[in-house]
C-alpha cells in the first residue's frame, strides 16, 4: 500500500531554490522506485519571506510545517537584509521556527566520504576515517535566556547581556537523544562543555553523569570546549558521538563540517519529541552565485535522505539516495566546490539529473 507524506518545502534564499529542486526530483524518482507518495506545499521563510511578508517567519508559514509530516529548508540570508533590526533578519526566524515546532535536538553529521578525503585541509592519515556525529541542544543556552538585550547603564554607557541558562529537564531530553544517538553507532559519548567555569556547565555535566547510569553500554566522556576544538583539528577520530550545548555545538559542529573538506557535502536534522522534523544542509544561500546553475545540491539531497531515515523512518529510500550521491562520486562527478584534477565539473542541474541516472 501507498505510504502518503506530505512534505513542507522551504526554499528560503540564494541558491536555495535551485538545490530544493535538485532535492524534489530525486525525492520523487525514489518515490516512484518504493510505493511512496510525497505531497509538497511550498511556504515563505528567510529574506523571501521579509521581502513579501515583511517578516522572516510568517505565522501562515509555521502553521503549514506544523501541520506536515517534515519541513525541508534550503538556505536562507543575504547581504541585503544583514542591516535590518535583529528581530526582522532571516536568521531571527530559522530560530523562531526551531522554537515553534519544538525543534531541541540538532544532529550534525561529519563523514569522511573516500571520495573527497583530498578536499580536506588536514592530513589524509589525520582524516582517513572521519565519522561523527554532533548532537547540539538547539532551543535553550545563550541564544534563548533570559535577560537579553543592549541596554543603558545609570552613567549612560551601553552594555550587552546574554544569558546562558539550562534546567535540568533540558539537559536531560538532549542528552537521551545523544545516548540513544550513541547507542545506533560506536556506543562512545563525549559530552563538551565549560564545567571549570560556568556553573551552567557543571549542571550539564551532572545531568549527563546521572544519565550514563541508564544507557551501561555507552562510554561516557567528558570535555571542556576549548580542549575539543583542539582535538577535533589534532585527532578527528578520537570522536563518535558528542553533545553539547546550544552555542558551544553551533561552533564545533561547523569545526567538525571542514574536515570533510566542503560544507556543501553536509547536511543536518532538528528533531522534536513530537511533530515534523526540519532538514536542511549547514551551508548558506551563497547569494555570490545564485541564478548561476554554480551550486552543490547534495548537502540538500543528503537532508532530504536524512528527512526519509530520521524523521519519515524510511530507510531504505533513504540509503537509495546515499548510494547515488556515492555512485556520482565514483564516476567523478564534481561541483566547482569539490572539484579536483581529473574529475568531471557539472552544474547544479547537471548534477541532479546525474542523480537521477544513478538511482535509475
Amino acid at each position: 500500500m501507498t505510504q502518503h507524506y506530505r512534505i513542507t518545502l522551504l526554499p528560503g534564499d540564494g541558491i536555495g531554490p535551485e538545490i530544493m529542486a535538485v532535492a524534489v526530483t530525486v525525492l520523487k524518482t525514489v518515490a516512484e522506485q518504493l510505493d511512496l507518495s510525497f505531497e509538497f506545499q511550498e511556504a515563505l521563510m528567510g529574506g523571501a519571506a521579509i521581502d513579501a511578508k515583511g517578516e522572516p517567519l510568517p505565522m501562515e508559514t509555521l502553521e503549514v510545517c506544523r501541520n506536515s509530516d517534515a519541513v525541508l529548508l534550503s538556505a536562507i540570508g543575504g547581504d541585503q537584509w544583514d542591516t535590518l533590526p535583529r528581530h526582522l533578519r532571516p536568521e531571527t526566524g530559522l530560530l523562531g521556527l526551531r522554537a515553534g515546532l519544538g525543534l531541541f535536538a540538532n544532529l550534525r553529521p561529519a563523514k569522511i566520504l573516500p571520495q573527497l578525503i583530498d578536499a580536506s585541509s588536514l592530513k589524509r592519515e589525520v582524516v582517513d576515517g572521519v565519522d561523527i556525529m554532533v548532537v547540539r541542544e538547539l532551543t535553550g543556552g545563550v541564544y534563548f535566556g533570559q535577560p537579553k538585550g543592549i541596554f543603558t547603564t545609570e552613567t549612560g554607557e551601553k552594555r550587552g547581556v546574554n544569558t546562558m541558562a539550562y534546567t535540568e529537564s533540558e539537559i536531560d531530553r538532549i542528552g537521551r537523544v545523544a545516548f540513544e544517538t550513541a547507542l545506533k553507532r560506536g556506543k562512545k559519548l563525549c559530552s563538551v562543555d565549560k564545567a571549570n567555569v560556568l556553573e551552567v556547565s557543571q549542571l550539564w555535566r551532572d545531568r549527563m553523569t546521572t544519565l550514563a547510569a541508564e544507557y551501561p553500554d555507552v562510554e561516557l566522556s567528558h570535555m571542556y570546549v576549548d580542549n575539543a576544538a583542539m582535538q577535533l583539528l589534532r585527532w578527528p577520530k578520537q570522536f563518535d558521538t558528542i553533545v553539547t550545548s546550544n552555542l558551544f555545538g553551533d561552533i564545533l559542529s561547523d569545526a567538525a563540517a571542514m574536515l570533510t573538506g566542503s560544507i556543501g557535502m553536509l547536511p543536518s536534522a532538528s528533531l522534536g519529541a513530537s511533530g515534523p522534523g526540519l532538514f536542511e544542509p549547514v551551508h548558506g544561500s551563497a547569494p555570490d552565485i545564485a541564478g548561476q546553475d554554480k551550486a552543490n545540491p547534495l548537502a540538500m539531497v543528503l537532508s532530504a535522505a536524512m528527512m526519509l531515515r530520521y524523521g519519515l523512518n524510511q530507510a531504505i529510500a533513504a540509503d537509495r539516495i546515499e548510494q547515488a550521491v556515492l555512485k556520482v562520486l565514483d564516476q567523478g562527478d564534481r561541483t566547482a566546490d569539490i572539484m579536483s584534477e581529473g574529475m568531471t565539473l557539472l552544474g547544479c542541474q547537471a548534477m541532479g539529473n546525474a542523480l537521477i541516472q544513478a538511482i535509475s
